[in-house]
Formats: structure tokens, C-alpha cells, sequence
């Protein structure tokens, strides 16, 4: 029998190195407490600064014993997939089975910028089919499909691996196709209830479809999680900062998925305070430029999330279970914030 016992919160979750780290070494505090609170998954998302994801996860499944380790996400066309597969079967082993590749669709106009192609629906499901091919040790010959041509792909002939498949969802394509064929399904933050309860059906739909066991395919919400015992200025930067980041990066696609006003991220991109802001808004904004954008957004942009008394949080993140979720990642919180909160959690 192991010598650390099993997570006390296994469908909760929560985000190392929330927003804009100023070091990654922060991660290895992190996760020691997010363990030792009993929360069942640690999630890495990837920036293109000291947040690259193999390195982090690496440190991640070093000082950790129980909890599961999960990209959320890194981008399968930004490495080799050999050097993924790589990466991913070494974490397998690493971390005893606990870690989860998770990958999503990134940024499109930042790809565009630094020349790398869009990720289609069609890469993803690609990637997922030979990643599993190659953890099963099979030699891949002659493959030439979405993600490219290869004339040989090959790990190792004696592995035969089980790692778990995560994918960020946004649209109903890729909603499908985490039902269809991954073992995770992450959604994203802010989206509303009814927003929630589609996502969650279309996976659930998709798996069913595909002859898989809908209860196989775990859905998570993102849900950003900010309680009043954090002070103000660092509130409004994790809930009002980053809605605004967002909606700078993909606002069109968070409006049409939550069924929102589109004038209002109209207004929201012609408004000269955000349009002066030479970068991601939860990082560089200042607390008086966040107060103003703050009264760009109507109440019900900002209402998906936990906020309030520590208890009030905690209710809220029981919800989303109530809604449909199968786990809640308490998003924007480190673990010491999320310990006034998971005190109330059952």
C-alpha cells in the first residue's frame, strides 16, 4: 500500500502558476500544499515565457506523489510528435500513471504571428490516434495525415502504455471530439451555466455516440474561483483582468459560445483605455484601468465565477457538480487561497 494516501478532493483541481508567474519555481510550493490539501489534480497551461509545459511538469511529478498532473494545454504543433510522445510516456513513468497529456487549439492570431499554422479539429483527433499507436508500441510507417507527413514514427516496441488523453474545449467540434476519443475534457472559464450544461451534454452525446461509456469521459469546469479574502486589487486582476484577456484573445468565440451581447464587446474593443493597453490585460493592467473595465461588462459577463464569503465559494463550486461537471478546476487561486475555501467543500 502507498505510503500517501489518496486525494480528499479528487474531482477538484486547480491551476499552478495562475496568470503571470514572476518566477516557476513558485510551481513546487504550489503543489506540495495543493497536495497536502487533498486536491486531486494539478493543471499547467503553457505561455511562450517561463511557462513551458515539459519543464513544468517535469518539476510538478518530482514533488508530488499522488496528485494527477494535467496540461491543460500545450499544443501538439509546436514540438515533434515523437518528442511529445516522448515527453509524455517519460512523465507516465515518472509520476506512476498520474500524468494526463492534455493539448487544445491555442491562440490562432499569436500562431499567425510567430508562423505557425492554425490547429484544426482534424490535427487534434490525428494527433490522439497516433499518440496512442506509439504508447502501445507499434512503429507508425508511411503516415500521412493531418498533422503531416512521416515516413517512420516509433517509440520503443516493448511499450504497451495507457496515458490518459485531455483536451481544451471550446466549440462543439472540439467538444465532439473529446467525447469522441480523450479521457478529459477541460472547459473554459467564464462560461454560464446554460453554457455549461450544453458543453457537457455535447460530450457526453459525442462519447455515446462513439460507443464509449459517457461516465469514461471526464468533464471539467473551469471555474474561476476568487474569494473576498483576497485583497481587492488582486480580485478585480483575477476575475475582471482576466475576462478581459480573454476577450482580447478570442472574444468573439466567448461571446457567440455563452450566447452574449456582441455590442458589448464591441464597445469593449473601442473603448481607448483597452485599446491603449499594450499587452495581456491581467498582466500589465493597472488596478484603476481594471475598476474602469470593470464597467464595460454587464453583471451576468462576470457572474460565472465563485466569489464572496469563503463559504459562499464553496457552494458555488459545489454547483457546477450540481450542473453537470464531473470536476471543478478552482481556477485563478493558488492552493494557500483555495484553503480558506476547501474548508467548507464536502
Amino acid at each position: 500500500m502507498s505510503a500517501f494516501p489518496a486525494p480528499k478532493h479528487p474531482n477538484l483541481g486547480f491551476y499552478t502558476l495562475a496568470g503571470a508567474p514572476e518566477s516557476p519555481r513558485d510551481l513546487i510550493d504550489e503543489v506540495i500544499e495543493a497536495e497536502r490539501l487533498g486536491l486531486g489534480t494539478a493543471f499547467i497551461s503553457e505561455r511562450f515565457n517561463i511557462k513551458e509545459a515539459a519543464t513544468l511538469s517535469g518539476a510538478a511529478g518530482a514533488v508530488s506523489h499522488s496528485i494527477d498532473i494535467i496540461t491543460g494545454a500545450t499544443n501538439h504543433n509546436t514540438r515533434h510528435p515523437i518528442v511529445t510522445a516522448s515527453y509524455a510516456t517519460t512523465m507516465h513513468r515518472l509520476t506512476g500513471g498520474r500524468f494526463s497529456l492534455g493539448i487544445g487549439r491555442g491562440i490562432a492570431p499569436m500562431f499567425k504571428a510567430f508562423g505557425i499554422p492554425p490547429i484544426t479539429t482534424a490535427q487534434m483527433e490525428d494527433f490522439a490516434i497516433v499518440m496512442r499507436r506509439l504508447w502501445k508500441g507499434e512503429t507508425v510507417i508511411g503516415h500521412d495525415g493531418p498533422i503531416g507527413s512521416y515516413p517512420v514514427l516509433r517509440l520503443d516496441p516493448t511499450f504497451d502504455e495507457d496515458i490518459p488523453l485531455s483536451i481544451v474545449a471550446f466549440g462543439p467540434n472540439t467538444l465532439k471530439l473529446g467525447g469522441r476519443l480523450f479521457d478529459n475534457v477541460i472547459l473554459h472559464t467564464f462560461f454560464t451555466d446554460e453554457t455549461l450544461q450544453r458543453c457537457v451534454a455535447t460530450v457526453k452525446d459525442a462519447a455515446e455516440r462513439a460507443g464509449r461509456d459517457p461516465a469514461s469521459v471526464r468533464v471539467w469546469s473551469c471555474y474561476a474561483t476568487v474569494g473576498d479574502h483576497i485583497d481587492e486589487p488582486l480580485r478585480l486582476k483575477k476575475t475582471v483582468g482576466r475576462l478581459a484577456t480573454y476577450l482580447q484573445a478570442y472574444g468573439d468565440l466567448m461571446v457567440s459560445t455563452n450566447r452574449w451581447d456582441p455590442a458589448v464587446l464591441d464597445a469593449f474593443r473601442a473603448d481607448e483605455m483597452v485599446s491603449n493597453i499594450g499587452g495581456a490585460i491581467d498582466a500589465i493592467a493597472t488596478t484603476e484601468q481594471l475598476e474602469h473595465i470593470a464597467t464595460l461588462f454587464p453583471d451576468e459577463w462576470l457572474a460565472p465565477a465563485a466569489t464572496g464569503s469563503t463559504s459562499a465559494c464553496a457552494t458555488a463550486v459545489r454547483r457546477q457538480i450540481d450542473l453537470g461537471a464531473d470536476a471543478v478546476i478552482m481556477h485563478g487561486a493558488t492552493p494557500t487561497e483555495l484553503a480558506p475555501i476547501l474548508q467548507f467543500v464536502n
